[in-house]
């Protein structure tokens, strides 16, 4: 009986003994959260240990919401730690969202944080607005964006972003890169549509004003504060000293170009035409010529019929060697061929 007394009280020094390290080993956690307001029992240190739960890190969180002002629960923060949650970000963003005046809760805050984006820069963000460069720079390429006016003209153009998170929008709304494709796609449709690349350069703000009024933030995490014209350039043209002038010599040797080909056009129209009307007289000569080869056949047949008499026969061949005399005469023969083919008959 002494013998189980004596293990009774071995156990029970043993216990007291592991009751003694965990409470020394929280007892200044304790002292700590019960000084600052944030009261948190032992029994509740001791059932974080055994979570596996870092309860210095949840009792200085609640340290900082009660200095804030603010009140959340410790199984809130503990149930955060346990989903795999930075208790501190969110912690620090709701200290800073209700200094900025921002109806940020503690669910809401911890849903942004389990989704993957980082609560405390977002708040930041919307108090501080972030600019983004368009096109982004660090994804490769030209780093410029290639437009083409209505007049042809090619331009080379950068805008700089100013973004606002938009706190209500973070979980489930579209990131940055949605951002830069619209804001280019609108930047170069805008481009697109103006009559000229001299409007664009002249009032570039018209461009952005024009992509700004078309609601490009819609279903992202941001509010689009502005967009500005960073830079714009006729492409191709960085080392020419005057780019307009450069740009009216090149359109004029096109015009050039151009009149040249529709001169030359017409010219191969009018030899066209000359060779066909060359072929209708050549035509007309034929027609002539068989006409002509007629008058002896109805002449014969004249005689057959007891038409036409001799003495008219002769009278009419008299007609006929005068008016060769008189084309002879006058140098005419050649051009009027053909008009004394009666006499041979």
């Amino acid at each position: 009986m002494e013998k189980f007394g004596y293990i009774l009280f071995g156990i029970a020094g043993i216990v007291i003994l592991i009751v003694f390290f965990v409470v020394a080993n929280f007892f200044k956690l304790w002292i700590r959260a019960q000084m600052s307001g944030a009261s948190v029992s032992m029994g509740a240190l001791i059932g974080m240990w055994l979570r596996k739960v870092n309860a210095e890190q949840i009792v200085n969180a609640r340290i900082m919401l009660g200095k804030a002002g603010l009140t959340v629960s410790t199984n809130e923060l503990e149930a955060h730690y346990l989903a795999g949650g930075d208790v501190p970000n969110v912690v620090t963003a709701l200290i800073a969202a209700d200094k900025a005046g921002f109806d940020l809760t503690f669910q809401r805050a911890a849903a942004i944080k389990l989704a993957g984006r980082d609560v405390y820069n977002a708040v930041q963000t919307s108090v501080t607005p972030r600019v983004i460069d368009c096109p982004d720079p660090t994804k490769g390429g030209t780093g410029w964006l290639d437009a083409v006016a209505k007049d042809g003209i090619r331009l080379l153009v950068k805008a700089r972003v100013t973004v606002r998170v938009n706190l209500e929008r973070l979980v489930g709304g579209a990131m940055e890169d949605t951002i830069i494709a619209r804001v280019g796609q609108g930047i170069v449709s805008a481009i697109g549509s103006s009559q000229s690349y001299k409007d664009v350069l002249e009032n570039p703000d018209q461009i952005s004003r024009k992509v700004l009024d078309s609601g490009l933030d819609a279903q992202t995490a941001f509010e689009i504060v502005s967009i500005d014209i960073a830079d714009i350039s006729v492409a191709g043209s960085e080392n020419v000293s005057n780019v307009g002038a450069q740009l009216e010599t090149e359109r004029a040797e096109a015009d050039k170009k151009l009149r040249q080909a529709e001169a030359e056009g017409r010219r191969a129209m009018a030899v066209a035409h000359e060779q066909e009307m060359t072929a209708r007289v050549q035509e007309m000569r034929a027609k002539l010529v068989e006409a002509q080869a007629e008058v002896p056949r109805a002449i014969a047949q004249a005689f057959r019929d007891g038409n036409l008499g001799v003495m008219d026969y002769y009278r009419l061949q008299n007609v006929d060697a005068d008016t060769k005399m008189r084309r002879a005469i006058s140098g005419d023969e050649e051009q009027q061929g053909g008009g004394g083919s009666t006499s041979k008959h």
